[in-house]
């Protein structure tokens, strides 16, 4: 059973089996990922190499519990340009690569241009270092902003269920 990805990779349920098991833990060695996708440690390691090269795995992270590192308040915030030209949006768009409180910035259709998800220490921070600077974007028409109270969810696990399908 192979899934065609692209022209240049090929996944079989092995390779997906792998990518399941690695984002549910990628610290596990290669031992331990060939008992749970039955594979030896160095087919794993080959097939892990593969798929780091292909681009399939863009890189490894270490995942923080931002509440442990001081940052308690999670935003959304929604932003909106005054005008809609390219040159608006590339600068919006160079700036955002410049807040590293800025985890996420996504680029929407709908009533906003942009949906940004903002980590910060408090509120003040929010308010102060990080809602002030963005007004102060050239093009920035409005920001509107949601404070996150509790995450129901919260996960980087993509899902794979269309791969198992080919």
């Amino acid at each position: 059973m192979k899934n065609t990805i692209s022209d240049d990779s090929l996944l079989d349920k092995f390779d997906i089996a792998l990518l399941d098991a690695l984002q549910k833990n990628a610290d596990a060695t290669h031992q331990q990922l060939g008992e749970a996708v039955h594979l030896s440690p160095s087919q794993v390691s080959r097939r892990i190499t593969r798929l780091h090269a292909s681009g399939i795995i863009r890189r490894t992270v270490a995942l923080l519990d931002p509440a442990k590192i001081g940052l308690g308040v999670r935003a959304i915030s929604y932003v909106t340009l005054l005008r809609h030209g390219d040159d608006e949006g590339a600068a919006f768009e160079r700036e955002m690569a410049t807040f590293p409180e800025v985890l996420e910035c996504f680029a929407v259709t709908g009533e906003s241009d942009y949906i940004l998800q903002i980590m910060a220490a408090s509120l003040n921070d929010l308010s102060e270092s990080v809602l002030r600077r963005l007004t102060r974007i050239k093009g920035v028409g409005s920001i509107r902003s949601n404070i996150v109270l509790q995450s129901i969810k919260s996960s980087t696990e993509l899902p794979l269920a269309q791969l198992r399908r080919g």
